[in-house]
């Protein structure tokens, strides 16, 4: 009986000696170790650093040296930005979103940018809102990006934006941000309100939070007379009522469909050793256990199928939202340019026509044109940012003493500068509600188009968008004294606009007699790269200031 017992126990020990030989091969960490440092997006550092503890406890050896992978935090603009600029020190990078790295691509450094290997995760971007407020938006707001856009225009004043109050991320800071501003504008076009996004990203470029954490717990926030609606990813909504259970945020699934942050991989090292490392830890990544860890923190497969944490109950859908076409790298940069010269500073000066014929009234309203489009103006400048620099001239005939057709109302300069004891903005707010026609006063515009365009060029600001907006219901230039005459005026312009330090006319006319100085009116906005625009109805002014805003995206090569 010994006999046999004695063969089995040397088979286990053989057994035993060959599994240890084949472990400590596959685990040989004789040489050290290979470090291998890894950053990621914040929203997924986490789950990663759980994987890579895992991992490393497993013993992945390479020639001989054991790999520790370290996985550092980094908002993925800032990696963007430091990889562009060749100050990366990481071998492997996890980003949120390959949408980032196709708008690197267009920059002058994005030839030189290493190829994505993949997406090891992905998170669609939604709208959210305060579970307890949610049912207050049903009217209000559907879930939809035409619906936002629609809620943040700040030129649609009796939209729904009037108990609706939209909340964004950063597109330049924030890949969630990027991915809804490409899903809006995208949808915009497709339904045609391209006017009402300007509008909206106006609005929006206001209403900005530094990141989803402070986005979704300024939801939560008591509201005031509007329901605060945000835009982030559905792991952030996650992640948030992971750590605020007495505060819940739901998902507002876009019916339109939507982006989906994607995680790719990116190996940034150039070390062939480090190379393999970097090549067995992402092999690992698209193992089940990595994939479960992901899951369980909110993250949604390539595939876009979720874990059992996005609960209905708890306000997600296990269904995998309709996918929106991913935008290529050219429309990526195109708009991130838009959002940047939107949000540029704006040096304005407006000349308001006070002529006798401002007194008239406008029909249907139970206003005069003065009263009309001293309230579309304020309206108008509200779309502005608040580090403008503004001022306000009126013009008529004789207005400022005999000779002299305007009258400097408030000088140019920041909004937040005070005037007397007042902001700026306070005191063009109250100028303009208190300006009265002047019974007989004609239109004396070129006088003042020529006076103001000179004070504009001696004052230009390099940084900011340099316009002079005219506001009248003339037919162009009325002056019984002569003046400045048409043919006079053009020529001046052409002669000073500089298209390196542009400065451009936007001038909108409106009332009866608008048409007959239409070709004229055209000729000195083109001689400046403007615009002009002739309202048939006073109303039309709301709309021709967001044409004007979006000229701003070409400026100074908006007609080629």
């Amino acid at each position: 009986m010994l006999v046999p017992l004695a063969g089995a126990v040397a088979m286990a020990v053989l057994l035993g000696v060959a599994a240890f030989v084949i472990f400590t091969r596959d685990h040989d960490c004789s040489g050290g170790k290979l470090p291998l440092k890894v950053v990621a997006a914040p929203d997924i550092q986490p789950a990663l650093n759980k994987i890579a503890g895992r991992y490393n406890k497993a013993l992945h050896s390479i020639d001989g040296r054991c790999v520790e992978v370290t996985v550092a935090k980094e908002a993925s603009a800032r990696t963007a930005n430091a990889l562009a600029a060749g100050k990366v020190t990481a071998d492997f990078w996890v980003a949120d979103s390959s949408l980032l790295m196709e708008s690197m691509r267009q920059t002058p450094a994005g030839e030189a940018l290493p190829q994505v290997e993949g997406s090891i995760a992905t998170s669609p971007v939604v709208l959210a809102a305060a579970k307890s407020a949610a049912g207050k938006l049903s009217g209000a707001l559907q879930p939809s990006w035409t619906s936002m856009i629609a809620a943040a225009n700040v030129a649609n004043v009796d939209g729904p934006g009037r108990k609706v109050r939209v909340l964004a991320l950063d597109p330049q800071k924030n890949s969630a941000g990027l991915a809804a501003l490409l899903a809006a504008a995208g949808t915009a076009k497709e339904a045609g309100q391209d006017k009402a996004l300007v509008g909206a990203l106006k609005e929006l470029s206001g209403q900005l939070a530094a990141d989803s954490n402070a986005l979704l717990a300024s939801l939560t926030v008591k509201p005031g007379s509007k329901v605060p609606v945000g835009v982030t990813s559905e792991q952030a909504i996650y992640a948030h009522n992971s750590k605020k259970p007495d505060a819940p945020v739901v998902a507002l699934y876009p019916k339109e469909g939507t982006l989906s942050l994607d995680y790719p991989v990116t190996i940034l090292t150039k070390d062939p050793e480090v190379l393999k490392a970097a090549a067995d830890f992402k092999q690992d990544l698209s193992s089940e256990s990595a994939k479960r860890t992901l899951r369980e923190a909110g993250f949604r497969g390539t595939d876009g199928k979720p874990g059992d944490v996005l609960a209905e109950g708890d306000g997600f859908t296990q269904d995998t939202p309709t996918a929106l076409d991913p935008p290529d790298g050219a429309t990526v940069a195109r708009m991130v340019q838009t959002w940047t010269r939107l949000n540029l500073g704006t040096r304005l000066l407006t000349l308001l026509d006070v002529s006798g014929t401002m007194a008239l009234p406008v029909p249907g309203t139970g206003m005069t044109r003065m009263q009309a489009i001293n309230k579309i103006a304020t309206e108008g400048l509200a779309l502005f940012p608040a580090g403008s620099e503004m001022g306000l001239w009126t013009f008529s005939t004789h207005l400022d003493g005999k000779g002299k057709d305007w009258r400097e109302d408030v000088p140019v300069g920041p909004l937040s500068e005070s005037i007397d004891g007042a902001l700026r903005k306070e005191v063009l707010a109250t100028t303009f509600a208190q300006i009265k026609a002047k019974a007989t006063g004609d239109t004396g515009l070129n006088d003042t188009v020529k006076a103001a365009y000179t004070q504009l060029t001696k004052t230009y600001k390099q940084d900011k968008v340099n316009t002079l907006l005219i506001l009248t219901d003339g037919a162009g230039n009325d002056d019984p004294d002569g003046g400045v005459k048409n043919a006079e005026l053009l020529q001046f312009l052409k002669q000073t606009y500089n298209p390196k330090r542009p400065i451009s006319i936007l001038l909108i006319a409106f009332g009866p007699d608008a048409k007959k100085g239409k070709r004229q009116m055209e000729a000195l906005a083109k001689a400046t790269g403007g615009e002009a625009y002739i309202a048939e109805d006073i109303l039309q002014v709301r709309d021709f200031f967001l044409q004007g805003m979006e000229r701003r995206l070409c400026t100074p090569n908006c007609d080629g």
